[in-house]
């Protein structure tokens, strides 16, 4: 069976708006040639590109399972662009990032979700402690939640943090079927009792052809920045089952957030 080719628009940027002082990344809030606005991650910021494959994977999984996510774009950066910019800092980033970006659209309007002010269900909290889980992502916790109220609905952004063992290389194999202990600091997790069920549907859903098609996704450029000494189509396979042994193992992370579930409630 042929793998299901997904695509993502390529734009460039025309125009920075303004930075996005959070963490040490440096987002920005840019414009591109087709009149939209984009949280723009940068390709020379502190993570690299590794950042920005986490954060395609991570998004375009999250979009598969059903949740929204903002469009991601690739977002090229000009050689020419940021010169005037009188900010050392930014203007460095600038030059460090010519080339392709990670873009993210931007949502006008939206405010950071908040677990005291907007109410969640059952199911929805286990979907989202599933997922995070499934990419090992650290940064969905009560200072940080990466969640947007939009148009009253609920917005997952930001996975750059996640499948953190292409930072370390070493044995992905083991690393895959590692619990993830970082979930008890999940802001959702006092919420998420329906982590079976959800496993069920979602690995359903997250079949191989699934993952294939959106590991496909990477530009070659940043798979050749890896930690595991490979060329791009090695590293593109070692995403690629690093996720597919991660699912197959998922009763290993399912029961690491059930038990830390436990000792919250």
């Amino acid at each position: 069976m042929a793998t299901e080719q997904l695509e993502l628009r390529h734009v460039n940027v025309t125009r920075y708006v303004m930075p996005l002082r959070e963490g040490g990344s440096l987002p920005a809030i840019a414009e591109a040639d087709d009149g939209f606005l984009y949280v723009l991650k940068f390709r020379g910021a502190g993570q690299g590109v590794k950042a920005l494959i986490a954060d395609l994977i991570g998004g375009e999984i999250a979009r598969t399972v059903g949740f929204k996510i903002p469009e991601i774009v690739f977002a090229n950066l000009d050689s020419a662009f940021g010169r005037t910019e009188p900010d050392e800092e930014i203007q460095e980033l600038l030059r460090k990032s010519e080339g392709l970006n990670l873009g993210v659209h931007y949502l006008a309007g939206a405010i950071s979700f908040d677990a005291g002010v907007t109410a969640i269900n059952s199911l929805l909290a286990s979907q989202i402690v599933w997922l995070d889980s499934l990419l090992t992502n650290v940064d969905r916790t009560v200072r940080n939640t990466n969640m947007l109220v939009w148009k009253k609905e609920l917005w997952l952004i930001d996975h750059g943090a996640a499948l953190y063992f292409h930072h370390s290389g070493g044995d992905w194999q083991e690393q895959a079927k590692r619990p993830f202990v970082q979930i008890k600091d999940h802001v959702l997790l006092p919420f998420a009792a329906e982590l079976d069920s959800v496993d069920i549907a979602f690995k359903t859903i997250l079949s191989e052809e699934k993952l294939k098609s959106i590991v496909a996704l990477i530009p070659e450029e940043w798979l050749a920045e890896n930690t595991f000494n490979a060329i791009p189509d090695e590293m593109r396979n070692i995403y690629l089952q690093f996720l597919i042994t991660r699912i197959q193992s998922s009763a290993i992370f399912v029961k690491e957030a059930q038990h830390a579930r436990e000792s919250l409630i």
